[in-house]
């Protein structure tokens, strides 16, 4: 009696045995990778005129390289209080031109996109209010002002840290560190600007609004 138990026990694990092998594997299900761009983001870099500082450029843009991100410069143009806001500043939007050409210039040896802009306001916490409320970004990088020059001051920086969404960098520049414009290009003829200026202030029409 004990050794049919032992037999049948031994042809119950045969079966078993065989039925493994012949059932049909399962493959294992490939989870898709993410679209390429899925996690682009966007890191906000407002400044004023003649307080550009290029360690606070460099350090955005290497932020941007670090996260995939693409860069985007905000002029913080002033309109005096005298004047509509929305009137025509030809010697800021010569400025801007020329800082923003500057920046470019500097993102493309980092390999770094750049989606210029520019937002007015009476005072530039008025203008980088306007900028927050209007852009999508996950990073600000800013440089503060030094020794009560030009640029963002502490009342600005405060404010700043207090009101904006997202991470913050706020880098203290020496005064030596100031990136300079490219000199303002020559005038070229009208049949030269027709033929070649039009892709090239559509590209910038941003700028040239104000």
């Amino acid at each position: 009696m004990m050794a049919l138990i032992v037999v049948l026990i031994l042809a119950v694990l045969a079966l078993a045995a065989v039925a493994l092998k012949l059932a049909p594997r399962r493959r294992p299900v490939a989870l898709s990778a993410p679209a390429p761009g899925a996690g682009s983001r966007r890191i906000l870099f407002p400044f004023v005129a003649n307080a550009l500082s290029q360690r606070a450029l460099d350090a955005a843009l290497r932020l941007a390289r670090a996260d995939d991100a693409t860069l985007v410069p905000v002029f913080l143009a002033c309109v005096p209080l005298h004047l509509p806001l929305d009137t025509p500043l030809p010697r800021q939007s010569d400025i801007a031109m020329r800082l923003q050409e500057a920046i470019e210039q500097r993102a493309a040896a980092f390999g770094i996109p750049v989606d210029a802009r520019v937002e007015r306001g009476r005072t530039a916490r008025h203008a980088l209010r306007q900028t927050i409320a209007d852009e999508t970004f996950a990073r600000i990088v800013i440089a503060a002002a030094t020794h009560g020059g030009q640029g963002f001051g502490p009342e600005d920086v405060a404010w700043l840290l207090e009101h904006a969404p997202g991470e913050i960098v706020v880098l203290r520049p020496g005064e030596e560190e100031r990136l300079v414009p490219p000199p303002p290009r020559r005038r070229i003829s009208s049949g030269a600007r027709r033929r070649g200026g039009r892709d090239h202030h559509a590209r910038r029409g941003h700028l040239l609004r104000f």
